[in-house]
């Protein structure tokens, strides 16, 4: 039923499609699509505008109009199809450690070419593939990258040594989606530090947000890195990244 209230609205003049609203939404209300912040849903929207302060343009405010009424159940339902999505079983999603990484070798028109050792240890990397409880994950030191970052990073290989590595593209994936997996990961196991790499381009820069947001809602304060990567492959920024994380001290038990 349609009636009048406060709701999300977001003007696409102003929005840049960076994603810092995405994770900001626990209702999951907000998606980028084609480049700019879209409401999914009347529905998902509670209208408290918890999304506002995340915006670093202005393009989102609350408005009362006439919409479609709030459902919680809407959203329940929202969070769980998520989950099931991501657990469904695919070849893809089959786990796997690796002893001493992979060897490092191809052939070309039968000939043996030599190239550097990857320093792969599992399988699989994809943020939404990977399960909770895989083995690999427990006491990990954990990588979180940008899916474009290995493309455009030259000393990737290095950075990843040792730890264990998830990728994802926080702009075109579900921000919520991965915000559950993270804590679903931080409850389950007992993760060391986290270390997030992201490009310098803006729709990146919603990522680090995402894991600190799934830290606060498993409780967990675990130290977590952020390095940022140019379009040349340099590394702009490494530090430690607070975010969302402090929330954690005073966030309740998960339900």
């Amino acid at each position: 039923m349609r009636t009048r209230r406060k709701i999300i609205e977001i003007d696409e003049a102003l929005c840049n499609g960076c994603g810092e609203c995405v994770p900001s939404c626990a209702e999951g209300a907000i998606r980028v699509v084609e480049g700019k912040a879209r409401l999914v849903s009347e529905r998902y929207c509670d209208g408290l505008g918890a999304c506002i302060g995340a915006c670093p343009t202005g393009a989102l405010r609350v408005v009362a109009r006439e919409a479609e009424g709030f459902s919680e159940e809407a959203v329940a339902e929202r969070v769980q199809a998520a989950a099931n999505k991501a657990s469904v079983a695919c070849p893809s999603a089959r786990v796997q450690g690796f002893s001493g990484g992979g060897r490092g070798g191809e052939r070309v028109e039968g000939e043996a070419v030599s190239v550097s050792p990857s320093a792969l240890s599992h399988w699989p990397v994809q943020i939404r593939l990977t399960p909770p409880t895989a083995p690999f994950l427990e006491g990990a030191d954990l990588l979180i990258a940008a899916d474009c970052v290995p493309v455009a990073y030259g000393g990737f290989q290095a950075l990843l040594d040792g730890k264990v590595v998830m990728i994802g593209c926080p702009k075109f994936d579900d921000g919520n989606a991965y915000v559950e997996q993270f804590a679903a990961i931080f409850r389950t196991a007992e993760v060391k530090r986290v270390t997030v790499v992201v490009m310098e381009v803006p729709c990146c820069q919603g990522l680090p947000i995402m894991v600190a947001k799934g830290m606060a809602r498993a409780c967990k304060q675990i130290p977590i890195e952020k390095v940022v990567v140019s379009l040349r492959g340099e590394v702009l920024e490494r530090a430690a990244f607070e975010g969302v994380v402090q929330s954690a001290v005073t966030a309740p038990a998960p339900g």
